[in-house]
């Protein structure tokens, strides 16, 4: 951080070996400041994500459960989504995914951090926001693909779920944890 960086690698050959959708991969041939080369290194194209901690003007958490196929599980997360490329920023993207995915909007919304999915091999970051103060303006628009269930959640079971690992996804138990350490007076681990 804050220093030059001469520890980038150099780009000898790369090819995509899939442009789906969902799916876009290159495979590069790289060298390293060492000399050293890599002949195969694969490097996952995806735009950027957000998700949102979002907090009722109750105080209760709008959190979601859904099936992922990817670890078989159905688990709690944070509503989360993609940045469309008609989207003027993150922050539009969120708030587009959270009304969309819960019904929920409104409030005073404050990035909370960003984050990447692996820095090795993904492209894209996630930027985390904090929603406060949301309440309930329409029903959920889910898409075809999606099958989520909403639930509101207090201070001491999202602690629950953190502490006992129920809340699998990297990217949102991140900024889960920051809030606890940031927010979470009277919160005991």
């Amino acid at each position: 951080m804050g220093k030059s960086d001469d520890m980038t690698w150099e780009v000898l050959d790369s090819q995509y070996i899939s442009q789906e959708p969902w799916f876009t991969v290159r495979k590069e041939k790289v060298k390293l400041p060492n000399g050293n080369t890599i002949d195969s290194y694969y490097v996952l194209e995806y735009p950027d994500w957000v998700n949102v901690i979002a907090i009722t003007q109750e105080g209760k958490f709008i959190f979601e459960r859904q099936y992922r196929h990817g670890l078989q599980c159905t688990s709690y997360e944070l509503c989360a989504g993609v940045c469309e490329k008609e989207d003027a920023s993150p922050l539009v993207s969120a708030q587009r995914e959270l009304l969309e995915e819960t019904g929920y909007g409104k409030g005073e919304w404050h990035e909370l951090m960003v984050v990447s999915p692996n820095p090795g091999t993904h492209t894209n970051l996630t930027y985390c926001y904090l929603a406060t103060g949301v309440e309930k303006v329409a029903e959920p628009q889910l898409e075809a693909t999606e099958d989520i269930q909403v639930e509101i959640l207090s201070l001491e079971e999202v602690t629950e779920l953190l502490l006992n690992n129920e809340i699998p996804q990297a990217q949102h138990a991140a900024p889960l944890w920051k809030y606890l350490a940031l927010y979470g007076k009277g919160v005991h681990f």
